[in-house]
Order: C-alpha cells, then structure tokens, then sequence
C-alpha cells in the first residue's frame, strides 16, 4: 500500500497521517472515491473525479483541485505493481471544532493505492429493514458518513449474504451499500433510476451506456419476479447474484454473461472512457 497526502507521500502509509480534529474524522465531513486499477493504471478516473468534485460541492466543501488529485494518483501508483488494485481518494473539510459547526480552514486531501483481490464471479444478497432516504441532505453524494451501510453489512454477513440491499422510503428498490443493482423481468434489464436514491454509479452509467437497461422505480418485491440479478460497482464489475435473501437465482444467467462479456471487451478498449 501507499499514501498521498496533501501533496506528499507518506513514510508509513499505516502510520498517523490526519490531525485527531479532522471533520472527515470526527463527523464524517468529508467525500471519497474508490477507483480500479487495472495493470497499474486508474480506470475511468475522468469520471471519477467529476463525481468526486460533485459530491464535494454538495457537501458544501471547497472545490475540488482536479490537477493536485490526479498528482495525487500518479504519485501512489509510480513504481508499484498493481495487475489489479484499487484507489481511495479522500476529501475532507479539514481540523474544525469537536463538533458539526466548520471553520475555514484548507481541506485534507488524501489517496491511497493497495491491490485487490479479483471479485468472485457471484454473490449473495439480503434486504434489509432500514429505507435508505432518497430525500435526504446527502442523497446522491459519496460521503464518508458510512456508519448505516457498515450496519447493513453486519445484518448481511450474519445471514450468510456478502451485500445488503436496500428500498427507499417509497417502499421501491434502492441501491446495495456500495453496489447498484441491475434484474432481468420478462426478459428486459431493469436498474433503479437516480430519483430513487441510490449513488449516480461510475460501472453502473457504462453499463446502461455500454450494454443498455431501462431505469425505472419498483417495489423491491419485484425482484421476486427476476429471472436474474446482477450487482455492478468500481470492486464487482459485473457480479452475478446467487441468492437473494435466501431465494435461489441463476447465476450468472444469460444477461449477465452478456453484460460482462461487453463490460471487459469495452474496459480493454479505452481505460478512461
């Protein structure tokens, strides 16, 4: 692993790097992303970054200074080898006070780069009994306020399942904790669209720009009716579901296959797209 931080490597990628005040710490004021490296290159960063830069201005944090992120980038990745790995860009407001209220002060800016493990080829799913609230403050944004997903995991992991899905407050399918979700219905791929609350995904845009798929807003009942389910997210690509809460599905079906064959064909093709 190594570690970037506000325009410097770090010795000890491990060791203390923020200051104990630091609002992305003690509030979670702060954005990241999480980036795939294919043969020690960032995959799709541009879009990466625009959407780094989104959430940052719906935080209400300062700009984003897309140069010094992508020196940033360069900086962990030289010298490295990383077949496949991935990397985390942190944003945060900054040292502010022990509390929700931010003073001026420069944004801590940190990236780190580590290699990653290959995603199995399928994977299980459980809804959970928490709505995501697809009208709230941070919807849409990419924030490090990740203490209701960890949540999630956990109900997910005690019941043999390795993502946790969740509906809106509609009632209507939503989004996995760091996953978009994409089925198959009487023969027709279907994702949840923007409006319903989950995170604008990076794999879930190309997918839809790649291979297709409909956007439309259902009860997360539908789902009972799915021929097949799929996740895409920056660690999963295109991952195949198994099980959802506890249902048997093939995997992966036909449209699966299809989507992620067009996936590594599109992805050998232009690694920023």
């Amino acid at each position: 692993m190594r570690a970037w931080m506000d325009g410097k490597l770090l010795d000890d990628p491990a060791g203390p790097a923020i200051s104990v005040t630091d609002h992305g710490f003690t509030v979670g004021d702060g954005v990241f992303e999480a980036i795939k490296v294919v043969e020690g290159q960032p995959f799709a960063l541009t879009r990466h970054l625009q959407r780094l830069a989104r959430s940052a201005a719906g935080l209400g944090l300062p700009p984003v200074d897309d140069q010094e992120v992508r020196r940033g980038v360069a900086a962990v990745l030289e010298g490295q080898d990383l077949p496949l790995g991935r990397i985390r860009i942190t944003y945060t407001a900054g040292p502010a006070p022990l509390g929700s209220g931010r003073v001026e002060h420069p944004p801590t800016l940190v990236v780190v780069a580590a290699p990653m493990s290959p995603p199995a080829e399928t994977t299980s799913v459980v809804t959970v009994p928490w709505a995501r609230n697809e009208h709230g403050a941070l919807t849409g944004l990419k924030t490090t306020s990740y203490g209701e997903n960890v949540v999630a995991l956990a109900y997910a992991a005690e019941r043999d399942a390795t993502e946790a899905v969740f509906a809106n407050l509609a009632g209507h399918l939503c989004e996995g904790t760091g996953s978009n979700v994409f089925y198959v219905v009487d023969g027709e791929l279907r994702t949840p669209t923007l409006a319903a609350g989950c995170l604008a995904g990076v794999t879930r845009a190309l997918v839809l720009d790649w291979f297709g798929g409909v956007e439309v807003d259902e009860s997360v009942e539908v789902i009972d009716q799915a021929s097949e389910v799929f996740l895409v997210s920056t660690t999963r690509d295109v991952q195949g579901v198994h099980a959802w809460n506890g249902r048997p599905l093939p995997a992966p079906g036909p449209v699966t296959q299809e989507a992620a064959r067009v996936w590594l064909e599109r992805e050998a093709q232009d690694l920023d797209p």
